[in-house]
Formats: C-alpha cells, structure tokens, sequence
C-alpha cells in the first residue's frame, strides 16, 4: 500500500470509529425520534468539507447523507464544478433526523457540535462550505443572513469558510441557481489553487 493511500485508509478507519462511538449518543432528543445517526461519508483526504443542516427522510432511512432530492442536486452541482462526490466530504451539523424534517434549533446543533469538531480533527480540511442558515448560524455566526453572506469567505483558525444555499431551497426556489452556482464556482478556484497544510478548527 502506497504511504497516501495508508494515511487515507488510517483517517477512514478512525472516522469510522468515531462514527460508531456517535451511534449511542443521548446528548439531544434527536436521537429518539431516528432511526439511526447519520455521520458523513466521502475522501477523508479531501480539502474541502461540506456541512448541511441535518438528515432527512431518505438519509435517515439509507444512513447516508444527502442522498434526497436535495442531495441528488448537490451531486450535480459538485460534478459541473469539477469536485465530483467522492473526492469531498459531506456531513450534517446534526447527525440525526429532526422530527417531520424541520431545521435544527440551536440547542440541538450545539449539542451535536462536539461531533463535527471531532471529525473536523481527523479529517483537517482546509475549507468548509456550510449549506444553510442552520450551517451557517450553528458554526459561523448566528447573526449571518445568507443573501448577504454568501459566496464570501470567512477566516478563522487558518480555514476558509463559505455559506451557500441549501440545495434544498434552490429546489424550492430555482432563481437561486445562478447564485450558488457562482458560488461553487470560488469554492473551486478555491481548492484547485490550494496547498495542503494542517488547520484547525
């Protein structure tokens, strides 16, 4: 095995066990209603993450992330941007599936937190796009309103930050798409002009 495929192997084998360790979390009510937590999936090697607000009814029924309707959106967005689903990751910045899909409330994104920042350790991004006010709010700033904020970078501890629209409300509003395909725009100039170093969050 080459030494980068070993360091991929050993990053997927520690979120692996992350995940397994977040399947008995109790820290919200969250948990009760799922079936089971949903934690992230894609190349733990990548430079760049994508977080959205929480699973739905197919990622709670599959154990995948974005993987409905919105997550099929997401897919074709990525690919014409050349950073196609399997070179990123993905994950939720709640892991379990809010009652009747509603947005997460801040309690339970905080609650969650602690997750993402373990998987933010092991997998050391450099850049973290956040789809969503609920994303946005729960990890940037609350105060954040997305037709201001998107498609800007945001700087802390050495990683770049983005908010955009959640695939779901171009679905639900498709004046949306010229926005956010701007956006995935930067956010692939972005990474294709970018070096590998560590950060953290």
């Amino acid at each position: 095995m080459e030494p980068g495929e070993r360091d991929r192997a050993e990053l997927a084998a520690a979120l692996a066990a992350l995940a397994n360790e977040a399947g008995s979390c109790n820290n919200c009510a969250l948990r009760q209603g799922c079936r089971g937590v949903v934690f992230g999936e894609g190349n733990p090697a990548s430079l760049i993450m994508f977080v959205g607000e929480g699973p739905g009814e197919t990622e709670d029924e599959l154990g995948r992330p974005f993987v409905g309707k919105a997550g099929q959106l997401l897919d074709k967005i990525l690919t014409a941007a050349n950073l196609p689903r399997e070179k990123v990751y993905i994950t939720n910045i709640v892991k379990c599936r809010p009652p009747g899909n509603r947005t997460p409330v801040m309690p339970e994104m905080q609650a969650c937190l602690p997750w993402l920042r373990r998987q933010f350790a092991i997998l050391r991004p450099k850049f973290m796009v956040l789809l969503g006010l609920a994303a946005t709010h729960g990890i940037l700033n609350p105060e954040l309103k997305m037709g201001e904020s998107h498609g800007h970078w945001f700087e802390r501890g050495g990683v770049q930050f983005m908010p955009t629209y959640h695939p779901a409300a171009v679905l639900r509003n498709p004046g949306l798409r010229r926005s956010v395909w701007e956006d995935f725009r930067k956010i692939r100039d972005a990474v294709l002009n970018a070096g590998g170093q560590s950060h953290s969050l």
